[in-house]
């Protein structure tokens, strides 16, 4: 039996928790030395690592998940990425086609000495072939070239890349490249890549078809994906591999497997077949030892938020993207799993449908796995001016609560 807990954390009580320091996140995962967690008790060799399920985003493993890393070739995924919203949004098209420059030749390309598409200096090749050269082939050339073409130089791209990320909500992770050569100022953590992998397959799957591909040939030469989940058969489908000698071996994968998909992340490991076992090792781990419980059905309020000022006092709240709200929980567990509704109040009206309120957290024991964003589920208008003097009454009194509070 699944026990939880739904709290309204709000009004008063988030002032306070805002004025305390600890912000609105309420808590932070819990782990212990060795990368245990206390709830699943399975450990690996990876110094940092993650396992997420994908529907949900349901963490199942995490160690170290926050540390910044030195990204290697995963960084490839963010180039990958906002390549594929030029794409989406217009500015770029598939068969259109960039020049191989000498920069992107003598960089990336075949005098450079490290993965590379091989493709001839000052020749023209399609979008298309470009991303497959960079996702199946991890080739340099084929980035630079991407960067280039896309925005003119290298630099003006790694900008894009940031911007873009931020957009996406990864808020700790820095690319100073497109490539993922070593820079003291690049930086990834396992939990934003696993979020960025988990974005690229919801978003674009006429693109990530090709981060299952065996192998890719250009230029006559036939390279296969590095990626070694590919051939394990245990529903592997995708996403990259990397390794620098600062980075270590390094990858971001995924597979399916009774219609659950899940998202592995390690890095910093010893060895290529290291970085395979523990990756292997983190999906049977997922797949034998967790089952999915409804947390929340489709269209059911999830909580409330405070208002001020309002015709009502509250407005309901409800998952942003119309899904039922999923918990991955290990099998025949008897844990306690508490969610809390989070958000900066008492919210201002006048509310419209749709508005962004707030986050539902979810912890499984000590471990925060799962965060969805919430909206409110109806409009409410401003109310007559009593409401209002008696709001502003009680965050009066309510600020010199939490005042108190402080000195305590």
């Amino acid at each position: 039996m699944y026990r939880l807990t739904a709290c309204a954390v709000g009004a008063v009580s988030a002032f306070y928790l805002l004025a305390a320091g600890i912000g609105a996140s309420l808590g932070a995962p819990a782990t212990i030395a060795g990368g245990k967690t206390k709830d699943e008790g399975f450990t690996t060799a990876a110094p940092t690592a993650i396992l997420i399920e994908a529907e949900s985003g349901t963490v199942l493993f995490e160690k170290n998940a926050d540390t910044l890393v030195a990204p290697a070739s995963l960084a490839k995924l963010m180039t990958a990425e906002t390549v594929f919203n030029e794409i989406k949004e217009g500015n770029v098209k598939l068969d259109e086609e960039f020049i191989i420059s000498e920069n992107a030749w003598r960089r990336g390309g075949a005098p450079s000495g490290g993965s590379t598409m091989f493709a001839p200096i000052h020749s023209r090749i399609k979008v298309s072939d470009l991303l497959q050269g960079a996702i199946i082939q991890s080739g340099n050339d084929a980035c630079i070239a991407l960067a280039e073409g896309i925005a003119g130089n290298e630099a003006s791209f790694v900008r894009l890349m940031n911007a873009r990320a931020r957009e996406l909500g990864l808020t700790q992770s820095n690319f100073t490249n497109s490539t993922g050569l070593p820079d003291p100022e690049q930086r990834v953590t396992v939990r934003e890549l696993a979020k960025l992998a988990r974005h690229i397959i919801h978003t674009y799957p006429e693109f990530y078809k090709w981060y299952g591909e065996k192998d890719f040939t250009w230029n006559k030469i036939r390279q296969p994906n590095r990626n070694p989940l590919l051939a394990m058969n245990i529903g592997a489908d995708g996403l990259k591999t990397g390794f620098t000698n600062e980075a270590g071996y390094g990858l971001v994968g995924s597979a399916v497997q009774n219609d659950m998909r899940l998202i592995v992340v390690v890095a910093g490991l010893k060895t290529a077949n290291e970085r395979a076992d523990e990756a292997r090792r983190l999906l049977n781990f997922g797949f034998n030892g967790f089952e999915s419980r409804l947390l929340f059905a489709e269209g059911q309020r999830v909580g409330e938020a405070r208002l001020f000022g309002g015709e009502q006092r509250y407005v309901p709240l409800e998952s942003r993207d119309k899904k039922p709200i999923r918990l991955m929980v290990p099998k025949n567990s008897t844990e306690r799993i508490v969610a809390r509704v989070v958000y900066r109040g008492p919210v201002r009206v006048p509310v419209a449908q749709g508005q962004p309120i707030g986050v539902l957290k979810v912890w499984r024991g000590d471990t925060i796995a799962l965060e969805t964003p919430l909206e409110a589920a109806e409009s409410v208008e401003s109310g007559p001016l009593h409401r209002k003097a008696m709001d502003a009454l009680g965050e009066l009194f309510g600020g010199w609560f939490r005042a108190g509070l402080e000195k305590l």
